[in-house]
């Protein structure tokens, strides 16, 4: 239970913090990260609704984006964390907003996973939809 900070590492682009720490009772190391969590944040629906921020929720939306991908789940964590590191300090945020960020990251990192996302989140129903968002 009692530990101490024997050093300390910015990592993730100084998105979190690496501690080695120490055990006082048995001198056992070990390591532990801490990052920026967002709470209490609301994600205002299209229809007015609220809902509290699901980092769950986007992580399976922008998995299932990169189904198939050369990508690994630390490249997610990152892409998760750049956008979470965006919204933090607000209090809501419009669904639209928030869509429209993932499109802006996923387009840095994957045209296949910025193309897959759009095509659920802009509602594609049509080829004319699909060459637009390529061009």
């Amino acid at each position: 239970m009692d530990s101490k900070v024997i050093d300390s590492r910015m990592v993730d682009n100084g998105r979190g913090i690496r501690r080695r720490r120490e055990c006082e009772y048995c001198q056992y190391r070990f390591t532990t990260f801490e990052k920026i969590g967002i709470t209490y944040l609301f994600i205002l629906k299209k229809d007015g609704s609220k809902q509290i921020y699901d980092k769950d929720k986007l992580a399976n939306s922008i998995t299932l984006a990169f189904a198939k991908r050369n990508i690994n789940t630390e490249k997610i964590d990152e892409i998760i964390s750049e956008l979470e590191l965006k919204w933090s300090g607000l209090k809501e945020l419009k669904s639209a907003k928030l869509g429209e960020d993932v499109l802006k990251v996923l387009k840095k990192h994957d045209i296949v996973a910025y193309i897959r996302f759009a095509s659920v989140y802009k509602q594609f129903d049509s080829l004319e939809d699909f060459e637009n968002i390529v061009k």
